[in-house]
């Protein structure tokens, strides 16, 4: 009886640690913060932070700004985004601080309401895959030059509850004396 709980222990542990910290089946949500330290602000590239992430449904994306100096438009379409057309938005973001959940799957557009500041950059558009989707590193070409950039982890929290099983499985082989 003891080999076999102890086989199944081990077993337990390798298909753990095999995956990397990630628990077959839980989804983790992940919060973007948009622009990373710098927030959403001029001097950032915003454009193109998310090059290298993937959003999927449930995941949050946060908006940090001067509440003083902007607000976000989420547009309609393309075309508003591409023009710069923020005269009928979805919504608009006034807060400074703004999270925005990415319920459904899609391509949502975001835009400074300055006209100026969206003009020179400040907007963003973010493309939301299903739940589950696997991870296909993004290729961006820049003049002759192609290169490929792989989506690292962009939240512990699948990493955290691979390590809380692992230390479950440890504590039960103490308790039970393996």
């Amino acid at each position: 009886m003891m080999a076999g709980l102890k086989m199944a222990i081990v077993a337990l542990v390798i298909i753990s640690v095999s995956l990397g910290g990630k628990w077959v089946g839980v989804g983790a949500q992940v919060h973007h913060v948009v622009g990373g330290d710098r927030g959403w602000d001029r001097s950032s590239d915003v454009s193109s932070w998310p090059s290298d992430r993937i959003f999927r449904i449930g995941d949050k994306i946060w908006f940090t700004y001067s509440a003083a100096q902007e607000s976000i438009a989420e547009l309609k379409s393309k075309d508003e985004y591409e023009s710069c057309d923020v005269s009928n938005p979805i919504k608009m973001y006034t807060d400074g601080l703004d999270t925005i959940s990415l319920d459904e799957e899609g391509i949502r557009y975001f835009a400074s309401s300055n006209l100026e500041s969206c003009k020179n950059g400040l907007k963003l558009h973010v493309e939301v895959q299903p739940e589950g989707t696997p991870e296909i590193p993004k290729v961006s070409r820049s003049g002759s030059t192609v290169s490929a950039v792989a989506a690292g982890p962009t939240s512990g929290s699948a990493h955290l509850i691979g390590s809380f099983i692992l230390l479950a499985i440890g504590f039960l082989c103490y308790i039970v004396g393996v």
